[in-house]
């Protein structure tokens, strides 16, 4: 397999320069030899997915999150990240999120998806469908709020965008931004709201390749 074939079908997708100007989404190591025969599709490239990879005879990972510093000893396979050009591509990030969690996106601003539903659910209905991918999920209910009718996602850290919404979901809630919500706010997690995303890369590239077992920090 072609390497470079394989990255434009992934920009194609999710064009590079989408990207927001802080990210390193491309390239992170580069290996001279265009051909590769396997690949490992991983959330985050760790010293533990970079032995999975050469253990299983990968000779190349594309990971979600990208390397902004890169290990000498990661410089022996080829490793390529879509990050925030993923996050904010149609049918990307986000959206494979509220996918799996059985809505329809009805409305895109940037990187926030909005779900509005057809009937009002309550609360306790939405946290119990989000506890199926986010077991300690957290969340915060300042406003009594009994029913929801609109729902915002942002899959990584998205809590800029909360307010719009009935309910907002995302990870990485910090304790100000809960305490000041105006609206339902559900924190499920940074890795169980993106965990999603090799599964999306190995279907845009169409590849079965490797997944990566991956696992949350936080236990």
């Amino acid at each position: 397999m072609n390497k470079y074939d394989i990255v434009r079908k992934i920009e194609k997708f999710a064009p590079l320069e989408t990207q927001e100007s802080w990210d390193c989404s491309g390239w992170g190591v580069e290996l001279s030899d265009p051909d590769i025969k396997k690949i490992l599709f991983a959330l985050t490239v760790t010293d533990d997915v970079v032995n999975q990879a050469l253990n299983s005879g990968c000779d190349m990972i594309i990971s979600h999150h990208p390397l902004f510093y890169v290990p000498l000893w990661y410089k022996q396979i080829n490793i390529y990240s879509a990050h925030t050009n993923l996050d904010i591509a149609e049918g990307g990030t986000t959206d494979t999120l509220i996918e799996k969690l059985g809505f329809k996106k009805t409305f895109t601003d940037g990187f926030m998806r909005m779900v509005e539903l057809e009937e009002p659910i309550t609360v306790e209905e939405l946290r119990n469908r989000l506890l199926t991918i986010s077991p300690r999920l957290r969340y915060v209910n300042n406003c009594d709020a009994k029913t929801i009718k609109t729902i915002g996602f942002c899959a990584g850290s998205g809590s800029e965008f909360i307010g719009s919404t009935d309910a907002f979901v995302t990870g990485d809630v910090k304790f100000h931004t809960a305490l000041d919500a105006k609206t339902v706010v559900f924190d499920i997690g940074h890795f169980e709201s993106e965990i999603f995303a090799p599964e999306l890369l190995r279907k845009i590239t169409g590849i079965e390749g490797v997944l990566a077992d991956e696992k949350s920090p936080f236990i």
